[in-house]
């Protein structure tokens, strides 16, 4: 018995005519009838009734077409995944990152990836949220790790990364420092630092001071965290940042919470639905380095691998 039985027994079985079937799989009727003779001798019972114009199931082939199509269903899965695999190897991926973000663990999936499937060509693109969420969507860029306001974007999959607060940071002189509640009006009412419009942060900045009709004077704007902070802590202007962003300035800087900006900033990883072998693969790894787990993560340790290969 071998899967070309098997297909040209499904096909008779489905056209309900040898004739039909013949011309489905693009061989003669002869050949089809013969091959299904031989699966019958070999199962030892008839598989259809050819007393009848029409080519019916008897009991054993009724009993036979449902393993029969599982079989052939199960081959094609064995093709794909080796297809996929094979495209995998000889593959791209493109990936984006929002500009000034330098997260830790976006780079460790990226190292793990390279490691088990050195063959892929990978890129990294740096640009605005917005422009990176358009290029996602356009199938330039297989995914990307983006800032925004909101954690659903049409036509793309998501995974939030981080969910913060706004927070002034200012250095220690400065009249904001001496609060102990700090809002949006009061930020306004100084000269803003803060990262340029495309960026999630900044998005949620601009749309909190726009639902409270408060025009911030946003003096400097900078694509790097460590710069904003810089700007803010020699007393330029108050920075707008992150909790994350602001930590590493601590020292330098009095860090508050803008209590009346609610809506948090999110850093997220997007991507098609419809997506690449090689972008499927290391989604995975981008799970396993953002959330710390192992599920989803491929068993693929090419050093081992290596070392057992005769």
């Amino acid at each position: 018995m071998d899967l070309r039985q098997l297909e040209y027994f499904v096909a008779v079985a489905e056209e309900r005519s040898f004739t039909r079937a013949a011309g489905r799989v693009h061989i003669s009727q002869s050949g089809v009838s013969a091959q299904i003779r031989q699966l019958e001798r070999e199962l030892g019972a008839e598989l259809f009734d050819r007393s009848a114009r029409a080519a019916t199931l008897t009991a054993a082939g009724r009993a036979a077409l449902g393993p029969a199509r599982a079989a052939l269903s199960a081959a094609g899965s064995v093709s794909q995944a080796v297809g996929e695999v094979a495209d995998l190897i000889r593959g791209r991926l493109s990936v984006g990152m929002v500009i000034g973000c330098t997260v830790a663990p976006l780079f460790d999936a990226l190292a793990a990836f390279h490691r088990a499937h050195p063959g892929v060509e990978i890129s990294l693109v740096e640009d605005v949220s917005d422009r990176l969420v358009d290029r996602v969507r356009a199938h330039t860029l297989d995914l990307a790790l983006i800032g925004s306001a909101r954690a659903e974007h049409e036509g793309l999959d998501s995974m939030t990364i981080v969910s913060e607060r706004l927070v002034a940071a200012v250095p220690a002189g400065h009249p904001l420092a001496r609060r102990s509640r700090v809002t949006l009006s009061d930020v306004c009412a100084h000269p803003v630092v803060c990262m340029p419009p495309g960026t999630g942060l900044r998005t949620v900045f601009d749309e909190a001071c726009a639902a409270r009709g408060l025009r911030p004077a946003i003096t400097l704007e900078a694509s790097a965290a460590d710069a904003v902070a810089g700007l803010a802590a020699r007393g330029v202007a108050v920075a707008v940042l992150s909790p994350t962003m602001a930590a590493p300035h601590g020292d330098r800087l009095t860090v508050r919470a803008i209590e009346d900006a609610r809506s948090p900033a999110l850093l997220s990883l997007v991507w098609k639905p419809a997506h690449s072998p090689a972008a499927r693969e290391f989604l995975a790894y981008g799970r396993h380095a953002f959330t710390g787990g192992r599920e989803g993560v491929p068993d693929h340790r090419p050093d081992e691998e290596a070392e057992d290969a005769p």
